[in-house]
């Protein structure tokens, strides 16, 4: 069997599905992941084949425009920028989807690429895998991923998660309606998502613990939620020798990183968090991530890195202060330490009140709210309150125990196999 992955955007965009690869391949079956050109050598560090789509998403998302819709944190207008960036490569994503696609047994989709894999699937007559790493089926247990504030009962929770589907479809159709047509002869979109779980026909598959995410009791049997997709890092990984020098001559730092979250602000934000760190009495590793957060002054207690693997730093940490990325927020609670989140936009707010309501981190504040003291406060408090600390090691031991992109891959190879 083998399987294409289209999985196009930042790198916690992709890591989750190159996490499914991983799986596949330990069952003895081939995948190509389709992604963006500047994670061509991630994928082939982790051994899988990849086809590049010539656009590179760092680039994209440090452009002045961008970062300004990001950093406002606004829905529609980060959306709206995300749509235009996803069509400028709309209809290479199409062909080179296409192309990968033939002569495989089934194409995996995210939400953005959902209609270009309807598109495919229709195309060469193969089945669609919705994989999701963040829920959006109807239901009146949590608040939409997109629309967290609607949470004062089951009615205002469902509304949230109609806004969110819409806006996701939206996004796509945005995109790549244009280009299915006229790359993959399909027809015009609709203007509104069908009463499907997902964002096609068909079930859907959540890399979402249930021990960080309870499963709503009103969620159909074509729902799975097969637990977070982490990847296994290469044997050969072995961490920079000047930061392992680090972690051994002192206490477990605070790691401090936003990932693919750039701001305009690099020199005000790294001097923020300096002075957070300082206030706090906590040692400091910074990974600048798109962010491009580089502290002015190194001391002792402060190493700078521009990226290391989350599941190897992050349980030798005290607490983790990121953005709420679904990916991140996965590998924090994995690693079984408390989280400090300051989300941005989209879904990241949701991510950061589920981190509190279990228990597992501090009352999240907005990337807007951002200032030395009130970071300081809340490291602070994830590095001392016992609650959290043994909270989050609990949960973490609950998500290390799970095989979710395993779980996962079993359900593609039954899907291509059907």
């Amino acid at each position: 069997m083998r399987a294409t992955i289209l999985a196009p955007g930042s790198r916690g965009d992709v890591q989750p599905y190159v996490a499914l690869g991983q799986a596949l391949h330990s069952l003895g079956h081939g995948c190509t992941i389709v992604t963006t050109q500047d994670h061509e050598a991630l994928v082939r560090t982790y051994g899988l084949d990849v086809a590049t789509i010539p656009i590179h998403v760092a680039a994209e998302l440090q452009r002045v425009e961008t970062r300004r819709s990001v950093e406002g944190g606004g829905v529609i207008r980060s959306f709206r920028e995300f749509a235009a960036i996803a069509k400028r490569a709309s209809h290479s994503l199409a062909q080179i989807g296409l192309d990968a696609s033939r002569g495989a047994d089934v194409i995996v989709t995210n939400f953005s690429t959902a209609l270009v894999a309807d598109g495919i699937s229709k195309k060469l007559g193969m089945p669609v895998v919705q994989a999701f790493n963040v829920p959006i089926t109807t239901t009146s247990a949590h608040p939409g991923a997109l629309f967290p504030g609607l949470d004062s009962g089951g009615l205002s929770r469902r509304l949230g998660h109609r806004l969110t589907r819409a806006a996701l479809w939206w996004t796509a159709r945005a995109s790549a309606n244009e280009a299915c047509m006229e790359v993959l002869g399909a027809r015009p979109a609709p203007l509104l998502p069908g009463a499907h779980p997902g964002l096609l026909p068909g079930p859907v598959h959540y890399g979402v613990s249930e021990a960080f995410l309870a499963r709503p009791a009103d969620w159909g049997s074509d729902v799975h939620m097969t637990g977070f997709w982490f990847v296994d890092e290469p044997s050969t990984f072995a961490p920079p020798v000047h930061l392992a020098r680090f972690l051994d001559e002192g206490p477990p730092p605070v790691c401090v990183g936003f990932g693919s979250m750039s701001t305009g602000r690099p020199e005000e934000v790294s001097a923020m968090v300096l002075e957070a760190a300082r206030t706090a009495g906590v040692r400091l590793v910074l990974l600048s991530g798109w962010a491009g957060l580089e502290p002015g002054l190194l001391s002792q207690d402060v190493l700078a890195l521009s990226a290391v693997p989350h599941s190897w730093l992050y349980p030798r940490c005290r607490a983790v202060v990121h953005h709420g990325g679904a990916g991140t927020t996965a590998a924090a609670v994995r690693a079984g330490v408390p989280a400090v989140v300051v989300p941005f936009h989209g879904d990241q707010p949701f991510w950061a009140s589920r981190v509190h309501k279990l228990g597992v981190g501090p009352p999240a504040f907005p990337w807007k709210k951002l200032s030395a003291s009130r970071l300081a406060d809340a490291i602070a408090v994830a590095v001392t309150n016992d609650s959290l600390r043994e909270r989050a090691s609990e949960i973490g031991r609950l998500v290390r125990a799970e095989q979710g992109a395993a779980r996962a891959a079993t359900a593609i190879v039954a899907t291509a196999q059907a």
